[in-house]
């Protein structure tokens, strides 16, 4: 995630949607009995082209959430959207999970499962082949997908990073 500061949000001036993505209960067995307290993954977008996730931990679920969604308010990324799509294949790897992702023609719909699809929608993709490999720890696959969704590069950047017109992008 090297280039993540690159392409950083603020939360203040969008209209963000958020989804849960998966609810941990943690039991802490002490001598006055069990305690339970709870962690939710939340991602949040405006479905096109920004997204964050988030980490909330609390007592209660909805204060949890809460958390969770304040937190993936505060990191933020900029991603390009092509047509519905992602501009190129890209592979995004953390801890255990390494999950790859390719563009697909309209109509193909998110071909991804739970925490990838969570984070895939809030970003704005409707059309995407994607796969999860190793982990399938939604904390890291959902680290691994905004790591390779902070790699995408929109053709305008290559052309003007290589110094070549638009249309050579294109054909090579």
């Amino acid at each position: 995630m090297a280039n993540l500061n690159l392409k950083r949000v603020r939360a203040t001036d969008i209209e963000l949607k958020d989804r849960l993505v998966a609810v941990n209960r943690v039991t802490k067995v002490t001598k006055g009995g069990r305690t339970f307290s709870f962690s939710a993954i939340v991602v949040v977008g405006n479905e096109n082209g920004v997204v964050g996730y988030g980490l909330g931990k609390a007592k209660e679920v909805s204060a949890a959430v809460t958390k969770g969604i304040e937190d993936a308010k505060k990191r933020l990324i900029k991603v390009p959207v092509m047509k519905g799509t992602i501009p190129h294949a890209q592979e995004g790897k953390y801890s255990g999970s390494l999950v790859f992702m390719k563009p697909a023609a309209p109509g193909t719909g998110v071909i991804a499962g739970g925490a990838m699809r969570a984070v895939l929608e809030s970003v704005g993709v409707h059309n995407v082949l994607a796969k999860s490999k190793g982990s399938s720890n939604p904390h890291s696959v959902v680290k691994a997908t905004i790591d390779a969704l902070s790699q995408m590069r929109d053709p305008y950047t290559v052309a003007q990073t290589r110094g070549i017109e638009l249309e050579k992008v294109f054909n090579g």
